[in-house]
């Protein structure tokens, strides 16, 4: 029986994975949270790691923003704490999924990054991650993958739709960026594909290195924020335009987040759905969560 590993356990994506996860009669599955799991501790990653055959990292510093003020904790995480489990599989043969970020990236694009795209970090956040990558890229050049995410929102934790209808109670009318554009992605979704990566690459059938990890399509976070008032069956128009500079923040935001996602296909799989059909499938799930069931009546599907 396949022994997969889950770090990170406990956030938006690593619940997601273990519901995904659960379903598998043929994996015997350990979940470990941040506090039964810290990767930052060489030894106690050493130790997590044995007797698996695969592990899937979704630990990770997420406060962008407090990356700015605190870069080398953001960075002992998210990047040092990779190149433990790394060098924990190395010890042991297991492989390893890291999911990353289109932070790595310098976002001033306008066409999709391919994968091999050079990598040029804006921010402490982005900084830390892509030390992540190039310690998987150094110690696992065979068994390492890494799966770029962005715009991730889902049923557990601090999220953007989640905030958007949220606020959408405390204000008649929200100004909303409209000058960053990315690929809104269920963190459901995300993690089938995870498990599905998991599995394609025990069998050899996928190669290692760097994948993308967004839903198809594009968009703003205005027109993100229009889409998921629209599917609450709130007034669209509550939501307005506005530009970045109207919200300046500590972290420096990439204004071009869209990935390209030729390397799927040699794999093996299609890229994810459009970010518009996730967006619906997220809403008619069968417990979203509570900010997304403002209005008691059906989701109206989005024009």
């Amino acid at each position: 029986m396949t022994r997969l590993l889950v770090t990170g356990a406990g956030g938006m994506l690593g619940r997601d994975l273990v519901t995904v996860l659960h379903t598998r009669a043929d994996l015997k599955v350990t979940a470990a949270t941040r506090a039964e799991l810290d990767v930052t501790d060489p030894i106690a990653v050493r130790g997590a790691v044995a007797d698996h055959d695969i592990v899937i990292n979704a630990a990770a510093w997420t406060n962008v923003d407090g990356a700015e003020a605190d870069e080398a904790a953001a960075t002992a995480v998210n990047g040092t704490g990779v190149a433990n489990l790394a060098a924990a599989c190395v010890a042991t043969g297991a492989r390893l999924i890291q999911v990353s970020t289109d932070y790595v990236l310098a976002g001033d694009a306008q066409t999709p990054y391919p994968e091999d795209a050079p990598t040029a970090p804006v921010n402490a956040y982005g900084r830390g991650k892509l030390v992540g990558e190039q310690a998987i890229t150094r110690l696992l050049p065979d068994t390492g993958y890494v799966v770029r995410t962005a715009w991730l929102y889902g049923a557990h934790g601090s999220n953007f739709v989640s905030t958007m209808l949220r606020l959408a109670n405390q204000r008649e009318h929200l100004d909303v960026v409209d000058d960053q554009h990315g690929q809104p992605t269920w963190s459901h979704t995300l993690a089938e594909r995870l498990v599905a990566l998991a599995d394609a690459a025990l069998d050899g059938q996928a190669a290692p290195g760097v994948y993308h990890g967004t839903c198809s399509g594009q968009t703003t976070w205005y027109g993100l924020a229009r889409a998921a008032f629209m599917l609450a069956g709130l007034d669209p128009d509550r939501i307005r335009p506005t530009t970045s500079d109207r919200f300046p923040r500590p972290a420096p935001r990439p204004a071009y987040s869209v990935l390209s996602h030729s390397r799927w296909e040699a794999a093996g799989f299609p890229p994810l759905p459009d970010w518009h059909t996730t967006l619906v499938h997220a809403f008619r799930s069968p417990d979203p969560p509570a900010p997304w069931k403002i209005v008691g009546s059906s989701p109206s599907s989005p024009a």
